[in-house]
């Protein structure tokens, strides 16, 4: 696993083996970055469910001016905290996702769910983050999932499927 591109191009990430993950696969990080790149420079983000932190840090490489990754596995916490050592504007955040939604005062430009597939959590999110207004004017969510169909009244502006797996883009 490594950055694909931005001031990070090339930097190796771990994590690929969190119980509970599954990376997101290269050609797909590039096609979804290609499809978001206008919104990313000076861009507020946050990576939920963050695991190794792989889209969020793409983000920061890409011109992000900071993300949040949220995350309360251990060694999720741990991992992070590996791959973003000297990355600026990783603010990482050992807590459940819901308390983070409900609890948070910030508002993103972009907003990265990818939750485990098996837990069904996609649309919880996008609830809470409909529910508590989380997205800046112009904010997108972009959802990936194999079966979990996203729920929301933000408008889609973008979709694609490779494999079994979807990218969805919603913007309020």
């Amino acid at each position: 696993m490594r950055v694909i591109s931005g001031k990070y191009k090339g930097r190796k990430l771990q994590g690929f083996d969190i119980d509970g993950t599954r990376p997101t696969m290269d050609r797909v990080k590039e096609s979804l970055f290609g499809m978001i790149q206008n919104n990313i420079p000076d861009s507020v983000c946050l990576d939920l469910f963050a695991g190794s932190g792989a889209l969020g840090i793409e983000a920061l490489s890409m011109g992000a001016k900071e993300c949040y990754f949220i995350d309360n596995n251990p060694v999720a916490i741990k991992t992070l905290k590996e791959n973003t050592s000297s990355i600026n504007g990783a603010i990482i955040i050992n807590t459940d996702y819901k308390k983070y939604l409900k609890e948070t005062k910030n508002k993103f430009d972009i907003i990265f769910l990818d939750p485990p597939y098996q837990n069904k959590l996609l649309n919880k999110a996008l609830k809470f983050i409909e529910e508590f207004d989380l997205l800046n004017d112009s904010g997108i969510v972009i959802c990936e999932y194999v079966t979990e169909k996203p729920i929301t009244t933000l408008t889609l502006i973008k979709d694609k499927k490779y494999g079994t797996k979807y990218i969805k883009v919603y913007q309020k």
